[in-house]
């Protein structure tokens, strides 16, 4: 009989690998992985069926015309758009649009691609961070089918903005987990190279900075707070020297690129609303399957409008989850607090620069500026629940049972709590997702697009469009002046004609259609001379008063008058003038003009000419009933 502790002959040790059976393990499936990748698959294709129910929306229009009025150089890809400087989108949005124009089907595959890397890139961050085992598909599952990540994935340009910010965040956390683990350089500089990656394509990726100081915090430091602290400063101080010179070297060229002042707040109570939308309505519903009720946005994405009861017991659904969490692992409570930190970081970047404008009230109801949070709120949850992958998880988890329960009820209690929480949140995620696409899925801009073209296909030739905007459904106001129609059609197959001076002009109509220019406005006072009057003639300006004086903006004058022969004649409202050429006879002409006033003048500078009007409108152009 060996001795105890001696190794019988034949036996492997631990000096003497058994080779056959470590060559089986590499050949062994990985089922894990082979579901991962089968979600993602199923999570992407999903998704661009959904993206292919919708289409361009007010943002996408004014980009596209803007890319295709510019050149490609500095002055264009260093610009704003949005207020955010975005080179990297820009960039991808410049040539996409010279690529597709308003076809679909390239912006659907764009999208898909980002949503596959992003996938793949938090699957193997839960894999490196968190302890193996089928544990990890429910963040996985948590990160790919969320709700809040909907308009990422159907927007093409919000899609084109945040998935790189997306993918920066994860990679940047990975490099990062690698970086404190083995302390190797090459990670350190990873995790420099992914926020310059991010910062190409949104200002938000300026967050990734703290995250990834939080998470070495809360998740790889041990002890009080304040020894927490001082450990992660001193111990990887080269990480946080770096990420400080990057963020501050983008901040200082953010604050020279031109754009709007931010919007500010206008009082407590905004910001409190703003917090209760964004974490109440949004981000904790979102979380677990919500919102499950949108509110429809026009052309735009739906914004989250939870029904009260659902959000409320989505809120003792989180709390009861951190509670046994917090129970049963002792770094649960750090992995929580990393959440709600970054929350915290997300909420204030939004109040400092979203709230107080037009859209401020519905901020913290709009999902894709959570979007950031998801992936965050997959790695901390998958901490609470299955530990960290590091040496000694095993000793710092201390299961205790629920009060009042035996251990073996308790742990029967709650597996069967967790598998109705999961298909309840399962179910919710379906609903809400349908949901979003039967929303997503009307689209204004497609069918007055569609309806145009068609119109400009079966025009006869000549037809002449004067400029004028196009319906607040399909491109709001405040868009102005790239909510014009001669912005809004740049990318089109078929191109309308616009002129500045017409005598028959046509425009579109709210669906689409052509149909003849009126002017709605001010007309002219009646004049006092018999059958004709207002009287106009060579050599002197005559002043013809308007109903009621205008205030100044870029209107369009029609011009209805009797001439004796062919003149040039120049018309002016306040400082604005307007040269237009005369013909003989009875006609009609319609012209742009901006200005302020209460009175139009007009001069004849052709010799030996007489003119009459009766008609003068100084308005804006509708179609005409």
């Amino acid at each position: 009989m060996p001795e105890a502790g001696a190794v019988a002959p034949g036996e492997p040790t631990a000096s003497m690998p058994d080779e056959p059976r470590a060559f089986a393990r590499r050949l062994r499936p990985d089922r894990v992985g082979a579901v991962a990748i089968a979600l993602i698959v199923v999570s992407v294709a999903w998704r661009a069926g959904l993206a292919a129910r919708g289409w361009f929306s007010q943002d996408e229009f004014v980009l596209a015309a803007q890319a295709l009025d510019a050149r490609l150089d500095a002055d264009f890809l260093l610009g704003t758009f949005n207020n955010h400087p975005t080179p990297g989108g820009l960039l991808i949005a410049w040539l996409m649009v010279r690529l597709a124009g308003f076809a679909s089907w390239p912006w659907v595959l764009m999208l898909a691609v980002g949503q596959a890397a992003v996938g793949i890139a938090v699957y193997r961050l839960l894999r490196d961070l968190l302890r193996p085992g089928w544990g990890l598909l429910v963040p996985l599952a948590l990160f790919l089918f969320s709700p809040l990540t909907l308009e990422v994935s159907s927007l093409w340009l919000v899609g084109l903005l945040l998935l790189p910010v997306q993918l920066a965040l994860v990679l940047a956390v990975r490099a990062q987990v690698r970086y404190l683990r083995t302390g190797r350089r090459r990670h350190l500089a990873m995790v420099a190279l992914w926020l310059l990656f991010g910062l190409l394509f949104d200002p938000k990726a300026l967050l990734i900075a703290p995250l990834l100081f939080l998470l070495t915090l809360f998740l790889f430091t041990d002890g009080s707070p304040w020894r927490s602290l001082v450990t992660a400063v001193r111990r990887h101080w080269p990480v946080w020297l770096s990420l400080t010179v990057l963020s501050g070297a983008y901040l200082a060229f953010y604050l020279t690129r031109p754009a709007r002042a931010l919007d500010q707040l206008t009082s407590p109570g905004q910001a409190f609303t703003f917090l209760g939308d964004l974490v109440g309505a949004t981000v904790v519903p979102g979380l677990l399957g919500g919102p499950w009720r949108w509110t429809h946005a026009g052309d735009g994405p739906p914004l989250a409008d939870p029904y009260p009861v659902a959000m409320w017991l989505s809120w003792l659904v989180l709390a009861t989850l951190v509670v046994v969490t917090v129970r049963r692992r002792r770094s649960a409570a750090r992995a929580w607090l990393l959440l709600v930190c970054y929350l915290g970081l997300v909420s204030a970047f939004f109040a400092v620069t979203r709230l107080g404008g037009v859209l401020g009230p519905m901020v913290g109801t709009v999902p894709r500026f959570v979007a950031d949070v998801v992936p965050v709120a997959a790695i901390c949850v998958g901490v609470a629940l299955f530990g960290l992958r590091d040496t000694g998880e095993q000793d710092r988890y201390t299961p205790r049972p629920l009060p009042g329960l035996p251990r073996v009820l308790d742990a029967v209690a709650v597996g069967r709590v967790a598998v109705a929480i999961l298909v309840a949140v399962g179910l919710g995620t379906v609903w809400s997702t349908v949901t979003f696409g039967d929303n997503w899925s009307t689209k204004h801009g497609r069918e007055y697009l569609a309806t145009a073209q068609a119109e400009l296909a079966a025009a006869p030739a000549g037809t002449v469009f004067l400029d004028t905007i196009v319906p607040d459904r399909v491109v709001s106001g405040y868009f102005w002046p790239d909510n014009l129609q001669s912005h809004f059609f740049r990318p089109a197959e078929h191109q309308p004609e616009f002129v500045e001076v017409a005598e028959l002009p046509v425009t579109f109509d709210a669906e689409g259609r052509i149909r003849p220019v009126r002017i709605e406005g001010v007309k002219v006072l009646p004049g006092q001379v018999p059958d004709c009057g207002h009287l106009v003639e060579s050599g002197r300006t005559t002043r013809i008063p308007l109903a009621a004086p205008v205030a100044e903006w870029p209107y369009v004058v029609e011009l209805g008058y009797l001439s004796s022969g062919d003149a040039t004649a120049t018309l002016r409202l306040g400082e604005a003038t307007r040269e237009v050429t005369l013909r003989s006879g009875l006609n009609q002409l319609y012209f742009p003009l901006h200005g302020a006033g209460e009175a139009i003048e007009v001069t004849i500078s052709t010799p030996d000419i007489a003119l009459c009007t009766r008609l003068i409108t100084v308005g804006r152009v509708v179609p005409a009933s």
